[in-house]
């Protein structure tokens, strides 16, 4: 298909209006903010998925029997809900990542993991400490009874927590984790700060080289409220589809 019109469209814009966007009209702009936003996409829905994972884990081994487990998982919660998510995000990459670095040619160092790699292991597991107290309250409001049940039935604790326990709690703990994976794709923009090519790190190399900040701006709002939108609407048919009708309002 050929968008050659449209991109005449924008560069007779910004000789008419001096409205800058170059993102339609030059190529070399264009590729690498769309390789920004592919980068962002990647990035949120692969902390989307391990946040989840890590919830879902999390807030089962809060029941283990062993003291040392549950204390461990309790620091773990305590210090990724009370500290800011961008000072997580500098700790895991300059002082962790200086740790997992080997001495390169002329003595500089060479990382082992990428700035990519530690953003999402950062923010998997920020989003992870607030979806295991959301799914901990989830499965707290679940009936003792239906677990006491399972358990006549023969389910080991493991069998009665992923068949029993996990899709009732799933189902209260929706809205909350709604709010949290939204939150989460917002908060994956901190990533800037360690160089990972993701859209606002795309768009500020663009409005420095083209000078078109204002443009460049709007055009990140819109694409956020795009991503957020669509998580959202997502979730809110997840949450309808899930309902039991009496059980959760």
């Amino acid at each position: 298909m050929d968008f050659s019109p449209l991109w005449d469209w924008f560069r007779w814009l910004n000789g008419a209006t001096g409205i800058k966007l170059t993102i339609f009209y030059d190529s070399f702009d264009r590729w690498r903010f769309f390789y920004g936003f592919l980068t962002s996409v990647r990035l949120q829905a692969t902390c989307l998925a391990l946040s989840v994972v890590v919830g879902v884990v999390g807030a089962w081994l809060q029941g283990a029997r062993s003291r040392i487990l549950r204390g461990a998982l309790q620091g773990y919660i305590q210090f990724f809900r009370n500290t800011p998510p961008l000072v997580q995000l500098y700790f895991f990459y300059f002082a962790l990542g200086y740790v997992l670095s080997v001495e390169g040619d002329g003595g500089l160092r060479q990382t082992l993991v990428s700035s990519f790699a530690w953003a999402v292991i950062c923010l998997s597991l920020y989003a992870g400490a607030f979806n295991i107290e959301i799914f901990r309250a989830g499965i707290e409001a679940v009936p003792k009874e239906t677990v006491e049940a399972a358990e006549a039935l023969g389910y080991s604790r493991l069998g009665a927590y992923v068949y029993i326990v996990l899709p009732l709690a799933f189902r209260i703990s929706l809205p909350a984790l709604n709010n949290n994976l939204v939150n989460l794709v917002k908060t994956t923009t901190i990533s800037y700060a360690i160089a990972v090519p993701e859209m606002l790190y795309v768009a500020n190399q663009i409005w420095s080289d083209e000078v078109n900040v204002p443009e460049m701006m709007n055009v990140l709002l819109i694409a956020y409220v795009s991503l957020v939108g669509v998580v959202v609407l997502v979730m809110n048919k997840w949450e309808r589809a899930l309902r039991v009708p009496g059980y959760v309002s």
